[in-house]
C-alpha cells in the first residue's frame, strides 16, 4: 500500500476522559481518565476515601495488589489505514502493562520511565476500535521476584527490579499508595513517507557575541527517499536565524549562527530569554512532512572541577562565571500524580525562585518530571541537577535483560531533557555509593556491578547523545582518593546527615568544610491548617497514633521534640508545638546555609533536602503538601538572598564576627550596620561600616566586641541587630543571639501592633510595629491562606516591617483585619 509522499504526519490522541477501569477478576467498571492512574480513578468515582486522612492508607494497599484493566473504544477513519505506517504511542505506561487492540495482543512493557512504540497497523479497522490496558500488580511483582532471588522484602531490595517509581513504595516521608495507569499520553502516529526521528541542539560559544547553533536531524524514512530540514530559530515570535539542508540517510547537521544573542542565566543572575528552535521536515518537493520545535537558553553551563588550595573544587559555571548553587531538593509533589498540573508546577518552582534559590536537585528516587517542570524551571531561572531513577538499593546489572531496559529508559530520558536551558547536571543515582550495604548484595557483586551501570551505561549514552551536559555517578561521590569515603571534606559533593540522624547540635554546621553539600535537612510540622486536614480534634497530640503515622522517621517526632527541648521552652499545647517546631527546623537550615555561603569558595553549593511534599506529613520539606510556605521557606529567602549579612558569635571571646556574602554579577557599596540592644530594646551600641562587596565572595567586615557588655548584661540578655544596604538591594537583616532562646526572657506584653491597609495592587500590607524586642514574629490569616511577602521574623523597637498579604480568596479590609493573627515566639509558652 502506498500513499502521497508528501502527506504530513498526524497525532490522534487516544487521551481524555472515553476511559474506563476495573479490578482484572470484576464485572463492575468506572470511569478513568488518561493520563491519569487508579488512585485518581477510585477517588473520582468515590470507590474509595481519601489516602491521605488519618490511616486510610493502611486499608488501601489492596490497590497495589490487584490487577487492573482499562478499556476504551475509539473510532480510526479508513483514510489512516491508508496510511504506510500507524503507530501506537505510549509516553508513560505504570508499569507491567499486557496491550490488546481489537483483541489482539500487541505488546507488553516493563518501565514506568519510557516511552513506548508499537506498530498497530494490522490489527486497526475502520470503523470502532478497542483497546485495553492490562495491569499486573506491582508489589506482586517484586514480592514474587524477592522470593525468587531470596530477598528480604522487608527492606525494600526488591523494588530495584522494577523500573518504576520507587517512592511509590513509601519513603522516609511518603505515603505508600502503589499506582498503576497509562500516567502520560497515549496517541497514533501515522505517517507515509519519513518523520523526525531525533533533533539535537548543539550550541558554539566560541565567538564573541554570537552562537553558532548545529542541529542534528535524523528521520525515520517509511517512503521518501530524499528529505530536507528547514531551521527556524527564534525570539518571541521574531526569527533571529535560518538554515535548510538535506538530512542524509544516518542523519544530518545544519549550522546557523545567532548575532548579538540575549543569554540565559539562571535566578537573579540575569533574565531568562528562550529561544524557539523549529525543524521541519520536508520532502523532495518542499512539502511539509513532520515538526518538532524545542525551546532553548543560550548559555554556557558546566560543572567546573579543577585543583585547588584546598582538593578538588566542585562548583557550576555558567557563561563563564561561577555562581553558588543555592537551593533544595525536589521529590514528586504529588503521592498520586494524577493530580499535578502545569499550574501547580509553576507555583512551586516560581516558590523557590521566589526564596532566591537558583538550583533544585530532582531526586533519584521518584519520577523524570513532566514537561511543566521544566518548563518551569527554564522560565524561572532554576537550574537543575537532574539524578537518574535510581536510589537506595542494589540494582541487577547482571541481567542482560534489566540492562537492556535501563539502557533504553536512559536515551528516552537524554533525548527528551538535554536541550532544557535549566539541565545542569546529570546524576547515576541517589546515595547507592554512600550506603556501602548495597555493594555487599548479590546484585551488584561489589564495585563491578556498580560500575556497570553507573560508570558504563549511563556515561556510553551520554557521551553519544549528550556529551554538553556534566555527568556524576552518584551523590554523594567522592572523585579524588577514597571513593568509599563518599562524603570526603575536600572533593566531591556531599550527603549530610551529622545534626538530624546522628544528634549533633545545630551548630555542627559549621565544623564542615565540604565542597558541596547537595543534602542535609531537619524536620518539622506542617502548620495547623494543614494537619487538621488528615485528623479529627482527638488526634492533636504529638504523640498520637495518626500524628505518628503521618511521620516516616522512624526517629521523627521524637527528634524534633528533643532539639526543641534543647532550644527552646516547651511550648503550651499542640498548635504551638507545631509552630516551634517549625521555627527550629528553618533556624537548623539557616545555620547550615549561612555557614556554607561564607565558606565559599572553597564551598559552592548547598541544596537543603528538601523543598515539597508527596502528601501532608511532617518531614524536612519547607513547603507543605498544600503549597503552605513552613518557616524555612520564609527564612531561606533571608539566608539565600543574593546580599547577605550573618554574624558568627563566639560565646568565649565575647565577639560577633560581620560577614557580608554577595552573590551579585558586579561589585557594590553597602553600608553594614549593628546596633546591640538589651531584652527591652535598650540600645547597648552601635556600630557601622562602608562595604565594597565584592561579587561572587564573601568577607569579614568587622568584629563587634561584646566581652565587656556579655559581662554587664549576661548572654542571655544581649540581642545583636545586624543589616545591611546597598542602592538597588533589598535590605539584608539578621539577629545574633549569645544564648538559647529558651533562657531569654522575652517580653511577654512587648507592645507589638500592625496596622493592616489596602495597597495599590488590591493586596494588602500590614506594618508591624513593636516597643520591645520580638524573636519570631508570624502572620496568619484565621481560616484563609494567603501569600506573604515575609514571616517569621525579628521586630526591634524603632524599626517597622511591612508584610504583603494576599489572601487565596476575596477579602475585604475589614475582614483581613478581623482575620489577621500575629503571634511571636513568647505566645507559645506560659
Amino acid at each position: 500500500m502506498t500513499s502521497s509522499p508528501s502527506s504530513a504526519i498526524s497525532i490522534t490522541s487516544l487521551s481524555g476522559k472515553n476511559w474506563r477501569v476495573k479490578q482484572a477478576k470484576s464485572p463492575t467498571w468506572i470511569p478513568a481518565r488518561v493520563p491519569g492512574d487508579v488512585y485518581a480513578d477510585l477517588l473520582a468515582a468515590k470507590e474509595i476515601p481519601d489516602p491521605f486522612y488519618r490511616n486510610n492508607e493502611n486499608d488501601l494497599q489492596w490497590i497495589g495488589q490487584t490487577d487492573w484493566v482499562y478499556e476504551r473504544t475509539f473510532k480510526v477513519p479508513a483514510r489512516l489505514l491508508k496510511r504506510e505506517r500507524v503507530l501506537l504511542r505510549c509516553e508513560g505506561l505504570d508499569t507491567l502493562a499486557t496491550l490488546v487492540v481489537n483483541g489482539k495482543k500487541v505488546a507488553t512493557t516493563d518501565n514506568m520511565h519510557r516511552t513506548w512504540e508499537f506498530d498497530v497497523k494490522d490489527v486497526l479497522k475502520a470503523g470502532e476500535n478497542t483497546i485495553t490496558v492490562t495491569f499486573a500488580a506491582a508489589e506482586s511483582f517484586i514480592n514474587r521476584k524477592g522470593k525468587e532471588l531470596y530477598f528480604d522484602a522487608s527492606n525494600g531490595d526488591n523494588v530495584a527490579h522494577i523500573r518504576k517509581e520507587p517512592c511509590n513504595f513509601g519513603w522516609d516521608w511518603g505515603i505508600k499508595a502503589v499506582t498503576c495507569g497509562i500516567w502520560r499520553e497515549m496517541s497514533l502516529v501515522a505517517f507515509d513517507a519519513a518523520r523526525l526521528s531525533d533533533v539535537r541542539i548543539v550550541q558554539d560559544h566560541s565567538v564573541k557575541e554570537k552562537v553558532g547553533l548545529t542541529v542534528n536531524v535524523n528521520a525515520e524514512r517509511a517512503l521518501a527517499k530524499s528529505v530536507a530540514a528547514r531551521v527556524t530559530v527564534s525570539l518571541k515570535g521574531k526569527t533571529v536565524a535560518s538554515v535548510e539542508g538535506g538530512v542524509p540517510a544516518k542523519g544530518g547537521s545544519l549550522q546557523t549562527l545567532v548575532e548579538n544573542p540575549n543569554l540565559w542565566w539562571p535566578n537573579n543572575m540575569g533574565d531568562q530569554p528562550l529561544y524557539t528552535v523549529k525543524v521541519d521536515l520536508l520532502d523532495a518537493e518542499g512539502q511539509l512532512l513532520d515538526t518538532v520545535s524545542k525551546r532553548i537558553g543560550l548559555r554556557t553551563l558546566e560543572l567546573d572541577r579543577h585543583e585547588d588550595q584546598w582538593g578538588e573544587s566542585f562548583q557550576f559555571v555558567v557563561n563563564g562565571i561561577p555562581f553558588f548553587a543555592k537551593g533544595a531538593n525536589w521529590i514528586p509533589a504529588d503521592a498520586i500524580q494524577a493530580r499535578m498540573t502545569p499550574q501547580w508546577y509553576h507555583r512551586l518552582v516560581k516558590d523557590a525562585a521566589e526564596a532566591n534559590m537558583n538550583m533544585l536537585r530532582v531526586w533519584g528516587g521518584g519520577i523524570y518530571e513532566e514537561e511543566s517542570f521544566y518548563d518551569a524551571c527554564d522560565e524561572l531561572g532554576i537550574c537543575v541537577w537532574q539524578d537518574f531513577m535510581y536510589s537506595c538499593s542494589a540494582y541487577p546489572t547482571g541481567d542482560k535483560g534489566f540492562m537492556q531496559n535501563v539502557k533504553a529508559e536512559t536515551q528516552d530520558v537524554v533525548k527528551r531533557l538535554r536541550h532544557r536551558a535549566c539541565l545542569a547536571l546529570w546524576c547515576g543515582n541517589n546515595e547507592i555509593e554512600m550506603i556501602r550495604y548495597f555493594h555487599k548484595k548479590p546484585e551488584f557483586k561489589g564495585w563491578p556491578g556498580y560500575k556497570k551501570l553507573f560508570d558504563k551505561l549511563i556515561p556510553d549514552v551520554l557521551s553519544e547523545l549528550d556529551p554538553v551536559t556534566d555527568y556524576w555517578p552518584s551523590s554523594p561521590h567522592t572523585p579524588v582518593g577514597d571513593r568509599n569515603d563518599s562524603n570526603d571534606r575536600n572533593s566531591g559533593d556531599a550527603h549530610l546527615w551529622n545534626v538530624w540522624h546522628g544528634k549533633q547540635p545545630f551548630e555542627w554546621y559549621r565544623t564542615c568544610t565540604h565542597r558541596f553539600n547537595s543534602e542535609f535537612g531537619f524536620q518539622s510540622f506542617p502548620e495547623p491548617k494543614t494537619v487538621k486536614g488528615y485528623t479529627k480534634p482527638e488526634d492533636r497530640n504529638i504523640t498520637s497514633w495518626v500524628m505518628e503515622h503521618h511521620q516516616r522517621s522512624g526517629i521523627g517526632n521524637t527528634t524534633i521534640m528533643q532539639y526543641m527541648l534543647s532550644w527552646f521552652r516547651l511550648p503550651e499545647g499542640f498548635e504551638n508545638t507545631i509552630w516551634v517546631s517549625q521555627i527550629q527546623q528553618g533556624m537548623a537550615m539557616k545555620y547550615a546555609c549561612e555557614h556554607w555561603r561564607r565558606s565559599m569558595p572553597r564551598g559552592m553549593g548547598t541544596l537543603y533536602w528538601q523543598l515539597n511534599d508527596n502528601w501532608p506529613v511532617a518531614s524536612w520539606s519547607s513547603i507543605d503538601y498544600h503549597g503552605r510556605w513552613k518557616a524555612t521557606q520564609y527564612m531561606a529567602r533571608h539566608f539565600f538572598a543574593p546580599l547577605l549579612v550573618s554574624g558568627l558569635e563566639d560565646p568565649e571571646k565575647g565577639t560577633v564576627e560581620v560577614h557580608v556574602t554577595s552573590d551579585l554579577m558586579k561589585p557594590v557599596n553597602a553600608t553594614a550596620k549593628w546596633t546591640v540592644t538589651d531584652l527591652d530594646g535598650k540600645k547597648l551600641l552601635t556600630g557601622s561600616k562602608k562595604v565594597r562587596a565584592a561579587s561572587g565572595a564573601n568577607r569579614k567586615v568587622a568584629t563587634i566586641q561584646l566581652k565587656k557588655l556579655i559581662e554587664e548584661k549576661g548572654e542571655r540578655n544581649l540581642l545583636v541587630w545586624l543589616n545591611l544596604t546597598a542602592p538597588g538591594q533589598p535590605e539584608s537583616t539578621n539577629l545574633v543571639l549569645f544564648a538559647r532562646p529558651k533562657h531569654m526572657e522575652l517580653s511577654r506584653k512587648p507592645g507589638t501592633k500592625a496596622v493592616v491597609k489596602k495597597d495599590a495592587s488590591g493586596g494588602f500590607t500590614a506594618t508591624l510595629t513593636t516597643k520591645k524586642p520580638v524573636l519570631w514574629a508570624w502572620l496568619e490569616l484565621d481560616g484563609v491562606d494567603a501569600t506573604l511577602s515575609d514571616n517569621f521574623v525579628h521586630l526591634r523597637p524603632g524599626k517597622a516591617l511591612t508584610v504583603k498579604i494576599n489572601p487565596a480568596k476575596d477579602l475585604t479590609l475589614a475582614e483581613v483585619r478581623k482575620r489577621l493573627m500575629l503571634r511571636s515566639l513568647a505566645d507559645t509558652y506560659r
